[in-house]
């Protein structure tokens, strides 16, 4: 990804805490963002905002993670946007599920804020100035 325009990140979730926190986190270090609190919401935005990455819940109501990674691989096709999920489903089948949906890092809950924003970072080939 080019680093002339600020990046655009969706942060998914449905625990609120968790929405504003990584919301807070990523526009304090010069990303865009806009949140969703549950897979339907998440297409919708991810079709309207066009991120260029997105944080992503497993465990959400109307639509999970794994599916919302494969909707959007699906419906996005040409859009190189990249998928990290967030998530307390830490197994190796479900991080087998997790790459199978289309996602290409898989965090799980708890984790390391300042691991994750240097993740972000080096996945978007974004430096701040």
């Amino acid at each position: 990804m080019a680093t002339d325009k600020q990046p655009r990140i969706l942060v998914v979730d449905d625990e609120p805490n968790i929405v504003i926190a990584l919301d807070f986190l990523m526009q304090q270090n010069g990303f865009i963002t806009e949140t969703a609190h549950d897979g339907e919401e998440a297409l919708a935005k991810a079709a309207s905002f066009q991120p260029d990455l997105i944080l992503l819940d497993v465990m959400m109501p109307r639509k999970d993670g794994f599916e919302v990674a494969a909707d959007i691989r699906r419906n996005m096709e040409g859009n190189p946007v990249k998928v990290i999920f967030l998530t307390a489903k830490g197994t190796t089948r479900d991080k087998m599920d997790g790459y199978k949906a289309g996602g290409d890092i898989y965090f799980t809950k708890p984790f390391d804020n300042q691991e994750l924003l240097d993740t972000v970072m080096e996945v978007l080939e974004f430096e701040r100035s």
